[in-house]
């Protein structure tokens, strides 16, 4: 599948977003529950979580309000996919255990793990934002994951299940980046500094909410159970081109002479400052250089992740090329696909001898028979469907053809099952 920042940000223009919001001040936008079904599903998170090797204990991490479970209390000692080096890595029923008590789950690095997951993140760094990387946010009501705090990185959350309450504070750190200077802040120190509260934000499925890099923030489920995706976008900095101009220098051989040698004097001082003042002014000539320009701006277009690509048989010519977007052995289509229930409050009912779907918001009712009536309610009651679980369950009612119907009625949203 395939995503635009057009589509991340619809119903407002990117031209807008980057006038008004970006790098400037936080945005909520509200979506259609079905806005973003085909990112990320309960099928899908289980899925993920039954792949037992692929996580450690520091790409599953548990938090019971606030406080960080021990690895050693919800992982096991195994041998890992890394040459049999043994390792830690979480284990299902410890992992449930401290569920049940209410400790959110966090699925760190998961933007290449989906189709779904991975067109948000090509849509963020398509639009030249930066490298979009994901983690997963899974928590239950009334357990807060992490006091208040900030990233060193834009913040693109997109909530996919149930309700969070946002707490989005005044302060704002300068430009913080990933290093110890801003890491080794205290809570005391973030308390204080993150000021009055700006807003209250309460996430529901199809939202969108961008936080630039430092703004103070906190987040509460206040449903039953809370799914949110959270991309950081980690964009180009100055700190990059040092790190060209240091591999540029590295050339001249001016850079490579050794300083003045200091013996206190006030002429060996004089030495030192006038050969500093000559390098910083080399730099400034370096920065003009029409090779570190185009280094610069080659890194700023490849500052993305590499992710997929993958078409086996096309590279050996027995198969044709997969369509971007599609999946290799489908076509692209919608084989295997879920279907997940975005119209809360849709109910059926009898009236007389028929029976209807009762839609929300005073939509139009939807005739049924009555044993699609029974086959709509056991839907409804679940957190999403395949084409094959209702037919199993209900095989009197033609379960293409009421799965089609409840989806153009708006019911339905499509959620990929891989």
């Amino acid at each position: 599948m395939t995503m635009t920042l057009a589509d991340l940000l619809a119903p407002m223009a990117p031209e807008t977003f980057f006038a008004e919001y970006h790098d400037r001040q936080p945005l909520h936008l509200r979506g259609e529950a079905a806005k973003f079904a085909s990112v990320l599903s309960w099928r899908q998170i289980n899925r993920l979580l039954d792949m037992t090797h692929i996580w450690t204990s520091h790409s599953l991490k548990l938090v019971l309000d606030g406080v960080p479970v021990p690895a050693e209390q919800y992982c096991v000692r195994a041998t890992t996919r890394d040459a049999g080096v043994p390792g830690l890595q979480p284990d299902a029923r410890r992992v449930q255990e401290w569920v049940r008590r209410g400790a959110s789950v966090v699925m760190n690095d998961v933007d290449s793990l989906t189709p779904g997951l991975a067109a948000v993140s090509e849509a963020l760094e398509s639009a030249g934002l930066g490298k979009a990387q994901a983690n997963v946010y899974i928590s239950w009501q009334s357990h807060k994951a992490f006091p208040a705090h900030y990233d060193t990185h834009d913040v693109w959350a997109v909530q996919v299940e149930g309700e969070k309450t946002w707490n989005v504070w005044e302060g704002r750190a300068e430009w913080p980046i990933a290093h110890p200077l801003f890491r080794g802040e205290g809570q005391e120190h973030h308390e204080r500094a993150k000021g009055a509260l700006r807003a209250k934000v309460v996430m529901r499925p199809g939202d969108l909410l961008y936080l630039p890099r430092g703004w103070y923030h906190d987040a509460l489920a206040e449903a039953p159970a809370s799914v949110h995706v959270a991309y950081g976008v980690h964009a180009p900095l100055g700190m990059d081109l040092v790190n060209l101009l240091f591999e540029r220098a590295l050339q001249d051989v001016e850079f490579r002479r050794p300083l003045p040698r200091q013996d206190g004097s006030a002429a060996a001082r004089f030495a030192l400052t006038s050969r500093a003042a000559q390098l910083g002014g080399r730099l400034a000539e370096l920065c003009r250089d029409p090779r570190v320009t185009a280094a610069l701006e080659q890194m700023m277009h490849e500052f993305r992740f590499r992710r997929g690509g993958n078409d086996l048989l096309a590279a050996r010519g027995l198969a044709p090329p997969v369509p971007a977007g599609g999946a290799a052995g489908t076509g692209g289509g919608e084989e295997g696909a879920a279907f997940r229930v975005v119209a809360n409050g849709a109910r059926p009912v009898r009236r007389g001898a028929e029976f209807v779907l009762k839609a929300p918001q005073g939509g139009a009712a939807l005739p049924l028979t009555a044993a699609e009536a029974e086959a709509v309610g056991w839907i409804l009651a679940r957190p999403d469907v395949t084409e094959g679980e209702l037919r199993a369950a209900h095989p009197a009612v033609d379960a293409a053809g009421l799965l089609a119907r409840l989806r153009a009625a708006g019911v339905l949203a499509t959620v990929a099952v891989a």
